[in-house]
């Protein structure tokens, strides 16, 4: 298991209240840890570089050098093959909070790890001035 180090990622309060309510399915332990350790701001107050909940950011794979376009959205919006990562799959969990410039990382089921650096936060909710998505 990948361990999330305090001051690592950020989120939103209103990112960090929802997952926190998200009765509906249980939370990964990952998950629960990222809530644990994460910097929690208010939404105006997160630097437009941050992934947060229904950003569209740019990935690229380390190794394959590919790139691809994810937003990241909540569990009942997740269309994977569109692109619409759920924020409890691996990837979503591995990708919460995360910075333009970093490399985001996150284990998967069978037990490999996967990566990816964040390109670019394309859209954020919070930068374009919707603090209630």
């Amino acid at each position: 298991m990948l361990a999330t180090i305090h001051g690592e990622r950020t989120l939103t309060e209103l990112d960090f209240v929802r997952l926190g309510k998200l009765t509906d399915h249980q939370l990964p332990p990952v998950l629960a840890e990222l809530l644990d350790a994460a910097d929690v701001l208010p939404s105006r107050e997160v630097p437009g570089d941050i992934v947060t909940m229904n950003s569209q950011v740019e990935v690229e794979d380390p190794v394959t050098r590919q790139r691809q376009k994810i937003t990241l959205c909540y569990p009942g919006d997740a269309q994977p093959g569109a692109g619409f990562v759920s924020v409890l799959s691996p990837v979503g969990i591995g990708l919460l909070g995360m910075k333009t410039g970093t490399l985001a990382r996150w284990q998967m089921p069978n037990g490999a790890e996967g990566a990816a650096h964040v390109v670019a936060v394309l859209f954020q909710p919070e930068a374009s001035g919707d603090y209630t998505r």
